[in-house]
């Protein structure tokens, strides 16, 4: 019995869709892994500093940004969880194309 994601599928895009999610993940580790990598760096900065070495005072400002973005970043998906942003992620898609349909029948 077949998935309903495989379901209706041809052979060719099997293969196609599994590059797709590899492709993604490489995509999101090559951006990742830096990104992470430049963080712990200047959180072991922070960390530095709170202990009292005067060289880490530079990696403040770049933490706190970091934190308070990331903060805001939280706030807002809970948000849109709470209203109910992700409950019917097709129904934008949907409207966009009733909307279309309804101006090009105005048109004519």
């Amino acid at each position: 019995m077949m998935s309903n994601s495989s379901a209706g599928e041809s052979p060719i895009q099997r293969p196609l869709r599994r590059k797709s999610r590899w492709s993604t993940v490489i995509l999101a580790v090559v951006i990742l892994v830096p990104s992470c990598l430049a963080f712990g760096k200047k959180l072991a900065e922070l960390i530095s500093l709170a202990q009292g070495d005067a060289d880490g005072v530079f990696a403040i400002t770049p933490v706190v940004n970091y934190l308070l973005a990331s903060l805001g970043f939280f706030f807002l998906f809970c948000w849109a969880i709470l209203n109910g942003m992700f409950s019917d992620i097709e129904d934008p898609k949907r409207s966009f194309l009733e909307t279309e349909r309804m101006l090009d029948d105005e048109r004519i």
